[in-house]
Order: structure tokens, then C-alpha cells, then sequence
């Protein structure tokens, strides 16, 4: 192996492959990223065995087709660190290194034992759909942050988002089993498959990061045996599927709420926000009594204290009382665009609706939240 490539374009590489370098793993291969020249390209891979990534940046290829493993950690310093904008990398034939010059600056790496490096899964040859980066880009956003965080929960389906691929559209749901986030995309051209795949939250918020800094204007989706792929421009994305059943989330979405407080999203939010200053550390709940056009928010602790705020109401509406997590709230209204929201009750016991009102990349969007249960 013997090449040249930018700087910048090396950065690039590492810096996403390295999204899915193993940590605190027992298998040190997997802090490793695998490089393999084939012409002029280099691919770089990395996996966790949860996920996997590789890309593809433009070489200068001198010495045939190879492949080295090098630890992805010291791969990444080193890119981000390098003093010119063109390096070289070469094996050092009967040292078990390999050589980067970049400049004045030489570094001598041991190679890991390519023959360990896990299998990356191939890529299918038939996509089964394909939608704009941004729509994918929003709808992992309005979704990802609502799955259970924990990964030592017993019921692992709700540390995922559920993916609902149906001929003309895709919905992403993903639920904690307190609150459920659900955004629908419609497609620009019709799905080759339908079904329904459930991927882990955390891999999809690193794909989501990942996204963010291509310039590709489209995502193509696969689906093979237990993996979910994402390809955009020079990067594939795979996501190992979770073998679990997810639970049925149209039962969930409340149909017969009627009292709708129509409210400034910044507005709400802020006092929110503010809100939750003095609400139980534990419970973080803050209480919503609206009648009328008016809407009072009210917490308290015993070792903090209480608040009280009131706010104006869009429409007048009858009389309800209801308590939520201030964070569930909050965590939805940080991510709408719209000017206006609309959260939907029925009563003190029953989940709440919010809608966004008039924001194009809202569209699709709803968001359900359970209410803690007081006695008022």
C-alpha cells in the first residue's frame, strides 16, 4: 500500500467512520478503522458490531490495492493535527507499520491484525427507497430524542425507532413508554418494499450527525437480513435491526381529545422552561389549569419552592387540569419550527396531543405525552 490523498479528505474519512469505532469493547480490533485502497479511492470502515460506516474519499493510488487496519483513535488525532494540506501513506514492508509523512511531521503506526477485523455487511443491489436528505435529516430529529435511553432496559424495542416504509410514505416512531414521537414523510417516488424495521435510537443519532456534514441531496435506503442501510453521496451507514416487535403506536395517539390550547410554541416554551426552576426533581412536574383564554403553569418542591405563570390562550376554551413532565413538553417544543402549537386534552388522566400548526418541515409531525397523575 503505498498513497497520497488531501488532508481535508482524510479528515473527512476518519472523522466518519470514526462514528462507529467500538469503545469499551473487549475486542480490541474494533477501535481499529480499516483502510482499503481499490484505483484511487480509499474506503474507510469501522464498526461496533451495532453499526457499521464506511466512506470513500479520492487518492492518489501508487502502490496497488491493500488493506491495514490502524487504531481509529490515534488515526484521528493525527488527521486533525497534521501541519500540510497533502500527506502520504505507505506500508513499511517487514515492520508491521505503517508510515504517514505529512510535511516536516512523520508517524510510524502498528498496524492491527487485518485477519480479526469483522465482516462489514455488502451493501444490496436493489434500494427499497429513496428520499431527500433533508426529510430524512428532520424526521430523525423530531423522532430519536423521544426512545428509551437506557440499553439495560427489558423491553429493547423502545430504545429504537420504528421505521414504517409503506408505498408512498415513511414514518419513524419512537416511544419511551411516557411519551411517543411520530413523523411521517411522503415519498418522491414509490417504495420498491413495504415493512416495517426497527433500528436503535443511539445509531440513528450518530446517522443523523453524519448527515449533517454531506453535501448529497438524496438518501438511498436498503434492507438485508438484519441491517437497515443508509447511503448518501460517499457513505454507507448500517444499522444492525432489533429482533423485537414494536408496539402498535396508532393505539397510543389519544382521537378524542376536544379541548385544543392553542398557544405561542416560544411563548409556552419559555414559560416551561421557567417552570420547571421549581418542579420536584423527580417528578418534574408542572401543573396546566386552562379555562377560558387563560392558561395558568404552576410547580413546586418542598426544598425549592413554587412559580406560578399565566398565559394567554388563542381560542377560548372549557375548563381542564392536567400535570406533565416539563422535559417531555420541552423536549418536543425545543424541535417544532412552528410559530403555533396546539396541545390537544381530554381530561386529567388521558394523554395529551401537540401539533405544530403551520410549519412546512413540521408537517407529518405529533407528538403524545402522558400526564402524571395528582390529586388536585
Amino acid at each position: 500500500m503505498e498513497f497520497s490523498c488531501g488532508r481535508d479528505e482524510m479528515v473527512f474519512g476518519v472523522k466518519v467512520a470514526g462514528r462507529a469505532l467500538g469503545r469499551a469493547t473487549s475486542m480490541p480490533i474494533l477501535t481499529g478503522i480499516k483502510l482499503e485502497t481499490q484505483g484511487n479511492q480509499l474506503n474507510l470502515y469501522a464498526t461496533d458490531l451495532e453499526r457499521a460506516i464506511w466512506c470513500s474519499v479520492p487518492i492518489e493510488n501508487s502502490g496497488g490495492d491493500e488493506v491495514v487496519v490502524l487504531n481509529g483513535e490515534l488515526l484521528s488525532k493525527i488527521a486533525n493535527t497534521l501541519p500540510a494540506d497533502k500527506l502520504t501513506m505507505k506500508i513499511v514492508k517487514g515492520t508491521g507499520k505503517v508510515e504517514i509523512v505529512c510535511g516536516g511531521a512523520t508517524f510510524d503506526l502498528f498496524m492491527l491484525p487485518k485477519e480479526d477485523y469483522p465482516e462489514i455487511p455488502t451493501l444490496p443491489g436493489k434500494r427499497i427507497c429513496q428520499l431527500a436528505k433533508p426529510q430524512l435529516e428532520r424526521a430523525l430529529e423530531l423522532t430519536t430524542f423521544s426512545a428509551h435511553m437506557a440499553r439495560d432496559t427489558s423491553r429493547l424495542s423502545l430504545t429504537g425507532v420504528d421505521l414504517v416504509l409503506e408505498k408512498n410514505s415513511l414514518k419513524m416512531v419512537a416511544t419511551n413508554g411516557y411519551r411517543l414521537a411520530l413523523k411521517e414523510e411522503k415519498l418522491e417516488s414509490a417504495a420498491n418494499v413495504e415493512g416495517e424495521f426497527l433500528a436503535a435510537a443511539d445509531s440513528l443519532r450518530d446517522l443523523a450527525s453524519i448527515l449533517s456534514q454531506l453535501k448529497a441531496e438524496q438518501v438511498e435506503l436498503y434492507q438485508s437480513d438484519n441491517y437497515l442501510f443508509f447511503k448518501s453521496g460517499p457513505v454507507v451507514f448500517v444499522a444492525r435491526l432489533i429482533d423485537e416487535e414494536y408496539p402498535d403506536f396508532d393505539k397510543v395517539v389519544p382521537r378524542d381529545n376536544t379541548i385544543g390550547l392553542l398557544l405561542d410554541r416560544q411563548v409556552f416554551l419559555n414559560a416551561l422552561q421557567r417552570a420547571q426552576i421549581t418542579a420536584a426533581e423527580e417528578s418534574d412536574a408542572v401543573i396546566l389549569n386552562a379555562s377560558g383564554t387563560k392558561l395558568q403553569l404552576s410547580s413546586q418542591a418542598a426544598e425549592k419552592g413554587e412559580a406560578q405563570e399565566t398565559l394567554e390562550l388563542k381560542k377560548k376554551i372549557s375548563e381542564v387540569k392536567i400535570s406533565f413532565r416539563a422535559e417531555y413538553l420541552i423536549d418536543a417544543l425545543k424541535r417544532v419550527k412552528s410559530d403555533e402549537v396546539t396541545l390537544w386534552l381530554a381530561d386529567a388522566e388521558s394523554a395529551g396531543l401537540l401539533e405544530p400548526s403551520d410549519s412546512e418541515d413540521d408537517r407529518g409531525f405529533l407528538y403524545v405525552c402522558m400526564p402524571i397523575r395528582m390529586d388536585f
